[in-house]
């Protein structure tokens, strides 16, 4: 089964909060004695204002999160878009305006929400393109590039060994008053943070390196190295069990995100079965279009489906049916400005391993069906370790396990990245400077109903901070890991009665 890029989040953190703290030392009020550019005759700060003007419609009629951000955050827009415009007019140069326009956005603290300025023309070469010449330049070509993935916080915990460095998850022990704590290691949930899968997907499906690689060449590569990966996570939790461990920790420090694989990585270690976080829309005609054309497509594979299935799928076009209804504009007085768009998952919030195995349409209704994985591979007591540099798919994976109780997290709260994009990316062209701004279209809600952009809180806390040396950030988190141990096995023998 081909990977279905229709529901794949696009969820992977791009923001620092290095790059985020040295710029917050400077207030939005960009003039030009704090950045002394000369006045260019042929600056329109009209014009600006107008691409201020679109960017704050946008935030009023698109972004998921403003309610949030207006309520929890308790900001005020106004005075957030009243700053940035005369923060323009003062600027005095395009330079200053297109600043003034990064800040802001740096302001709401959203890895997904994110300002793209167009590129300069470049004047191409008339030479022969160069081909790749390994199949390691053939994966970076395509964006699998290594170093995305750090050691994370585990494995600086005193006695921690790893038993498998050649797994990408690096299953580890650490013993714990004795007993032997497994851990695995996800930096990322992106396929493109690990190029020495690529490059075996690429060997198995016979790609050449120098050879023209289309759509169909890319969603092959994509669906082989996801299924490398639960391969190679199923495998690291299997070498911890058959090594002794009685307790998994799931090591997502410093985690970026990625895509929804990471509904089935939870359920690959959760040892109970998991029922997948709500999500909501802002309402408009573009979801009622989207989901009148999933219900529409559901029909057609009804009716070259034999009869169970044919009554699964129209059952599931009705669902959509329900959602397109929902997701139609009315006015702000008489309904939520968000509407149920279904679940992290898809239409189908909970569902056992395999059993859609072999229809092509089971990604439309059920996301995990994408990938080969096993439900509770680890049937014992589980731990996720996490800090505030845990975003978007990964806070999803350690929202999922706490939420249904499978799971204790420790660490710090998480950085509040939420969910990213569903059905793809649909930026808005600010008129004037044709800037791309990219924001997320979907906000997923937690058990309580709170929204998961708040961040994940731990409930064994550690008290690691994002700036600490990891030799000290393991210390912290072994002191904690007893009391974290005694929780997860409290909960599983909750679920053992």
């Amino acid at each position: 089964m081909l990977i279905s890029l229709r529901r794949m989040f696009c969820s992977i953190r791009s923001t620092s909060r290095w790059a985020f703290v040295a710029t917050a030392l400077t207030t939005l009020a960009v003039t030009p004695a704090a950045a002394p550019a000369e006045d260019r005759p042929g600056y329109d700060a009209a014009a600006w204002l107008g691409d201020l003007q679109q960017f704050r419609s946008a935030i009023d009629q698109r972004y998921p999160n403003r309610d949030w951000l207006t309520t929890e955050r308790e900001v005020s827009l106004d005075r957030w878009f009243d700053q940035a415009a005369t923060a323009i007019r003062d600027a005095g140069n395009d330079d200053g305006a297109r600043r003034t326009l990064d800040a802001l956005v740096r302001r709401f603290q959203d890895g997904h929400l994110e300002l793209h300025w167009p590129k300069p023309m470049t004047r191409r070469g008339n030479g022969p393109v160069a081909t790749p010449a390994t199949v390691g330049a053939f994966c970076a070509a395509r964006g699998y590039v290594g170093g995305q993935v750090t050691p994370g916080t585990a494995a600086s915990m005193p006695g921690y060994r790893v038993i498998d460095d050649q797994n990408p998850f690096r299953p580890g022990i650490v013993a714990v008053g004795g007993a032997p704590v497994g851990i695995v290691r996800i930096g990322s949930f992106a396929p493109q943070s690990y190029p020495t899968l690529c490059e075996q997907a690429a060997t198995s499906l016979k790609i050449a390196p120098s050879a023209s690689c289309g759509a169909d060449c890319e969603d092959h590569l994509l669906t082989k190295v996801f299924a490398l990966l639960t391969r190679d996570l199923t495998a690291a939790v299997e070498r911890l069990r058959g090594a002794g461990a009685q307790v998994l920790l799931v090591d997502l420090s410093r985690n970026g995100g990625g895509t929804e694989w990471a509904e089935a990585a939870a359920r690959i270690v959760s040892p109970v079965p998991l029922h997948s976080a709500a999500i909501k829309v802002f309402r408009g005609e573009a979801w009622v279009g989207r989901w009148r054309a999933l219900a529409d497509r559901l029909r057609q594979q009804a009716k070259r489906s034999p009869g169970t299935d044919r009554s699964l799928l129209l059952g599931y076009a009705r669902q959509a049916d329900v959602l397109a209804e929902g997701s139609k504009p009315c006015p702000a007085s008489t309904c939520s400005r968000l509407a149920p768009a279904g679940f992290a998952s898809g239409l189908i919030a909970e569902l056992p391993a395999g059993r859609l195995d072999g229809r092509m349409w089971a990604p439309d209704v059920f996301s995990a069906a994408q990938f080969p994985y096993q439900d509770s591979v680890w049937k014992e007591s589980v731990i996720v370790l996490v800090d505030d540099e845990t975003w978007s798919a990964a806070e999803q994976f350690a929202a999922l396990l706490q939420d249904n109780a499978a799971a204790i997290v420790m660490g710090t709260r998480t950085g509040g990245a939420g969910c990213g994009h569903l059905y793809g990316d649909d930026p808005v062209v600010l008129p004037y400077s044709k800037a791309e701004l990219s924001m997320p279209n979907c906000a997923r809600f937690r058990k309580d109903g709170s929204n998961e952009v708040g961040g994940v809180v731990p409930d064994v806390p550690t008290g690691v901070r994002w700036n600490d040396g990891p030799a000290y950030a393991g210390r912290l988190t072994s002191k904690r890991l007893s009391d974290a141990i005694a929780q997860a096995n409290i909960l599983r023998a909750d679920h053992a009665r």
